[in-house]
C-alpha cells in the first residue's frame, strides 16, 4: 500500500462479507453505540488549528471528518429506517464531497456535529438492538452503485467508516504529535 493510500484508508477498504453472524453483529452494534465516546475523546481537546488540519494531503479537516460523521451516520439511519418501514425502497444518495465543502462544516464548531452523533448513535442503536436476524436481511437500493444493499452489510459498512474516519483522526495526531 502506498503511503497516499495508507493516509486514505489508514484501517483499509471495506471488505464486504457473504455473512455476518450474529455475534458479529452484536460487536457491532457495541461499535456503534460507542463511536460517539470515542471520537469525542480524539477531538475534544484539539485547538482550532488542529481542527483545521487535514489528515492527509488534499483530505479533508479534522472539523470536515467529525462533521462528515454526523452527515453520513444521519443518512445511514435514515436508510436504516427506510428499510425497516418500506419494502426494498430507493435511497436518495448525496454528494459527500460538496456536502463536506459548505459552511455549516467548514466553520461550525465539531459541538453542534458531536451532539448529533451522540444522540443519533443513541437512537440508532437502540433500533439495532431490537432488530431481529431477519430484519437484518431487509434490504435498500442505491441508485449510485445500482445494487441492492442488506442491512447486516450496510452494518458493517458503517462499522468500517466510523473505525476508518476515526483513524484518520487518531494517526494524524500521532504523525504531529499531539498524542
Amino acid at each position: 500500500m502506498t503511503n497516499i493510500e495508507q493516509l486514505k484508508y489508514p484501517v483499509g477498504k471495506f471488505i464486504r462479507k457473504e455473512n455476518y453472524p450474529i455475534d458479529e453483529i452484536m460487536e457491532m452494534i457495541k461499535y456503534i453505540e460507542s463511536f460517539h465516546g470515542r471520537i469525542k475523546s480524539e477531538v475534544e481537546n484539539l485547538s482550532d488549528e488542529q481542527l483545521d488540519t487535514p489528515y492527509r494531503p488534499d483530505g479533508w479537516t479534522v472539523r470536515q471528518v467529525v462533521h462528515h460523521c454526523a452527515d453520513s451516520h444521519m443518512n445511514a439511519f435514515i436508510r436504516f429506517k427506510l428499510a425497516m418501514t418500506e419494502d426494498a425502497p430507493t435511497i436518495k444518495p448525496y454528494i459527500e464531497d460538496r456536502w463536506a465543502k459548505m459552511p455549516d462544516t467548514i466553520s461550525t464548531p465539531i459541538d453542534a456535529s458531536l451532539m448529533i452523533i451522540d444522540g443519533l448513535h443513541k437512537r440508532w442503536s437502540i433500533l439495532l438492538k431490537a432488530m431481529s436476524a431477519d430484519d437484518f436481511e431487509r434490504t435498500y437500493l442505491h441508485p449510485q452503485y445500482e445494487r441492492v444493499f442488506v442491512l447486516k452489510e450496510v452494518l458493517a459498512l458503517y462499522t468500517w467508516h466510523c473505525t476508518h474516519h476515526l483513524a484518520h483522526i487518531t494517526s494524524l495526531k500521532k504523525r504531529m504529535n499531539w498524542i
